[in-house]
């Protein structure tokens, strides 16, 4: 009888074993499953929040346009897109998702810039690091421009500038600028001598703000202004065609491509084709 007892229990604990265990197994394997990187949470928020209008793609349907590669988006900054989401558009199609969170909201925005770079980013023409050297030497262009925190504060900041312009855009507004309709320094004394070198930001009939070189800005009476005179050169100069070679040239726009996406563009257009041979 005793015998006949432990034979039952033995076979009650197969049992167990065989249809109990694989479901705990399967409990523990989920309970160590590998998290989902940011990307890969930006791009299911977007299948679950956005395809429907936008497309699983999102490049667009007769509901709603291309968010994924519209140089229209691809301006709008981080904390711009991040209003358009949580908030909405008024009087459009677009609604506002209260529900996500700003985490959810960072992740998509992530994966909407990964879908920008798809075809955004293209094989360098030239050398970045040359180029970083031209930038911030002969050509002059850090006193006026700034790239990433260093140059100067007069003219507009070049960071992400690559961003939405491709490599012959930017080989076309550094060779083909003209004198005509530049910004031009301007020289500012007032009634007690005081001198400011700098650019004219905002004018009206009663005063003017200058900004100096030293990205400072004043305001100035015109009351108390005893000169006024304005640079006949403009701040861009329009010999770059003869002070740098093809080579160095492209060295400089490489430099702004790479700068604009804040890694190696050819890096990521290879990490990019090798991600998509893998889903």
């Amino acid at each position: 009888m005793n015998r006949s007892i432990r034979v039952l229990a033995t076979l009650a604990a197969l049992v167990v074993v065989r249809f109990v265990a694989p479901g705990a197994t399967s409990q523990a394997r989920e309970g160590h499953k590998k998290p989902l990187s940011s990307l890969e949470e930006g791009r299911q928020v977007l299948g679950s929040n956005c395809a429907a209008c936008h497309g699983i793609d999102g490049k667009g349907s007769e509901r709603a346009p291309n968010i994924a590669d519209n140089p229209n988006v691809r301006r709008l900054s981080d904390a711009q897109l991040t209003s358009i989401i949580a908030k909405g558009i008024p009087g459009t199609g677009m609604p506002a998702f209260h529900s996500l969170s700003s985490t959810r909201i960072r992740e998509l925005i992530a994966y909407l810039r990964r879908l920008e770079g798809a075809t955004r980013y293209i094989r360098l023409p030239g050398d970045p690091g040359k180029g970083e050297a031209i930038f911030l030497g002969r050509t002059g262009c850090s006193n006026c421009h700034m790239i990433a925190g260093r140059g100067g504060f007069i003219a507009s900041d070049l960071t992400d500038y690559a961003r939405t312009h491709s490599a012959e855009q930017i080989r076309g507004a550094i060779l083909e600028s003209s004198s005509a309709d530049q910004v031009r320094l301007a020289t500012v004394i007032v009634q007690d001598g005081e001198k400011y070198v700098g650019r004219v930001r905002n004018e009206d009939n009663f005063s003017l703000q200058l900004q100096t070189l030293d990205g400072a800005f004043h305001l100035i009476m015109k009351s108390d202004l005893k000169k006024l005179e304005y640079d006949p050169q403009p701040l861009m100069p329009t010999n770059f065609g003869s002070l740098l070679t093809r080579g160095e040239l492209n060295d400089l726009i490489s430099y702004l491509l790479k700068t604009a996406g804040n890694s190696d563009p050819q890096k990521r257009a290879k990490e990019s084709d090798m991600d998509d041979l893998e889903e």
